[in-house]
C-alpha cells in the first residue's frame, strides 16, 4: 500500500535511506499523465471555438445556398447564381472536411485520455508493494488497458506487443494498416 506520509517529490538529487526507484518511477508516470491531461485541456478549448465557428459557417452556408438557389436561372442573375452555387458547394465541402478533421481530433483526445488513465493505473500498481509483485495484478492491468481499445487494429497492436513484438514494429504494422484502409476509402468515422 502507498504510504501517505512518504515524500511525494523526487529525492534522487539527495537520496537517503528511504530513497526508492519505484517512487521515482511513479512520480515520472504521474508527471507524464499530467502533461497529457494539460495538453488535452489546452487544445480542447481551441477545438471548442473551432467547432462552434464551423457549425455557424455550415448554417450560414446552408442559408446562402437556399437564397442563391432562389435567384433566376437566366441573364446576369443566372450567371451570378451559377458562380455563387459553385462557390457555396466548394465551401460546404471544405466545412465537411473540417468536421471530419474534428472527428479525428476527438478520437485522438479519447486515445490520450485512455493513455492518461492507463498511466495512472500503472503508477498505482507500481507504487503498491502488495500488488507490484503479483502477476495477476499485471494481467488485470493489461486487461483493463486492452478493454479501452476501440478498434480491432488497436487491439491487434496491443496483442502483438504483449506477445513480444517490439513496440516500434507493432506501431509500424498499425500505421500501415491504417494507411491501407484510408487508401481504400474505408475511413472509420466515430
Amino acid at each position: 500500500m502507498i504510504d501517505a506520509n512518504a515524500p511525494r517529490g523526487s529525492t534522487a538529487h539527495a537520496p537517503d535511506l528511504n530513497w526508492s526507484q519505484v517512487r521515482e518511477t511513479v512520480l515520472l508516470l504521474e508527471l507524464a499523465a499530467g502533461q497529457i491531461e494539460a495538453a488535452m485541456t489546452d487544445s480542447g478549448a481551441s477545438v471548442e471555438v473551432l467547432t462552434a465557428s464551423f457549425t455557424g459557417m455550415a448554417e450560414t452556408m446552408r442559408l446562402l445556398g437556399e437564397t442563391v438557389a432562389a435567384l433566376p436561372d437566366t441573364g446576369a442573375a443566372g450567371d451570378a447564381r451559377q458562380r455563387l452555387l459553385g462557390a457555396a458547394t466548394q465551401v460546404s465541402g471544405m466545412v465537411d472536411q473540417a468536421v471530419i478533421a474534428f472527428q479525428f481530433y476527438d478520437k485522438l483526445a479519447q486515445r490520450l485520455a485512455h493513455v492518461t488513465h492507463s498511466l495512472g493505473d500503472l503508477s498505482d500498481l507500481v507504487a503498491d508493494q502488495g500488488r507490484i509483485f503479483n502477476p495477476r495484478e499485471w494481467v488485470g492491468l493489461q486487461e483493463r488497458i486492452r478493454s479501452k481499445y476501440t478498434t480491432p487494429d488497436e487491439r491487434q497492436m496491443f496483442e502483438a506487443v504483449m506477445q513480444g513484438m517490439p513496440v516500434e514494429a507493432a506501431l509500424a504494422q498499425y500505421v500501415a494498416s491504417m494507411k491501407g484502409k484510408q487508401q481504400g476509402d474505408d475511413i472509420e468515422l466515430f
